[in-house]
């Protein structure tokens, strides 16, 4: 049966340990201060787990908090190396919580160049403004701000970079370590619009045509003899270097 009440234990005041089953203890320090502590074994070892202060923590919450911690007990996990590795993921940063990414998705990479500017343009441009800070508080204002500095000036590097802490936030939140996945998916329009690239080349003028087909007949290189080809057929490129 349980040895203490919540009236009870409100109203100790002398010094010293008094017990409400179980393993769960109530201590009552010198100073008045009282502190809930559960006793455990694990592992063949004797483990003292401090479950909060009295002025915090009620009675009925301390048995409920010892009932999980004796059931974590029993499947054989260690409460307090749980509690102690927690507390260190709890603390990760970006930018460790970047390298963590990293390590784990490098090795699905083929191209070892694109492994190695994944993390290089995170340091560039985004440690200096989000890698000290907690990677739960990575929100949208302060990866928008970080990407304004380059959206325009190097857009395809702005994205990739977008892309990137988009990817080490969602890692994140897999793990734990964050509350909500990346909150990149609207941040784009809170950004000016990116000048569009053209990526095709210059065409040559048609008057010119004759004195390239000029040009080319000089020399009989496969090279020349397709583009040639392809010039009076008018095909397409693929078709012409994969003719046989």
């Amino acid at each position: 049966m349980a040895g203490l009440t919540a009236i009870k234990a409100k109203a100790l005041k002398e010094p010293g340990r008094y017990t409400d089953g179980r393993g769960l203890m109530l201590y009552v320090k010198d100073s008045g201060a009282k502190t809930w502590v559960l006793r455990l074994t694990i592992n063949g070892k004797r483990r003292d787990i401090g479950l909060g202060s009295f002025d915090e923590v009620s009675l009925a919450e301390a048995r409920d908090k010892a009932d999980e911690l004796r059931a974590l007990a029993r499947s054989g996990i260690d409460p307090i190396r749980q509690r102690s590795e927690q507390a260190q993921t709890k603390e990760m940063t970006f930018r460790e919580a970047a390298i963590a990414a990293h390590e784990e998705r490098k090795g699905g990479w083929k191209n070892s160049k694109h492994s190695a500017q994944w993390l290089t343009s995170l340091e560039a441009y985004a440690y200096p403004f989000i890698g000290d800070l907690p990677v739960q508080d990575v929100d949208g204002p302060a990866i928008r701000d970080l990407l304004a500095k380059i959206w325009l000036s190097k857009p395809e590097t702005a994205r990739r970079v977008c892309q990137r802490i988009g990817a080490v936030l969602d890692w994140a939140y897999a793990k734990g370590l964050r509350s909500t996945e990346a909150p990149v998916r609207s941040i784009s329009k809170g950004l000016p619009r990116q000048p569009k690239k053209d990526n095709h080349f210059a065409a040559l003028a048609y008057p010119e045509v004759p004195a390239l087909m000029a040009k080319l007949s000089e020399n009989s290189s496969i090279g020349r003899l397709a583009l040639r080809f392809l010039i009076l057929t008018a095909a397409r490129s693929g078709e012409v270097r994969l003719a046989t």
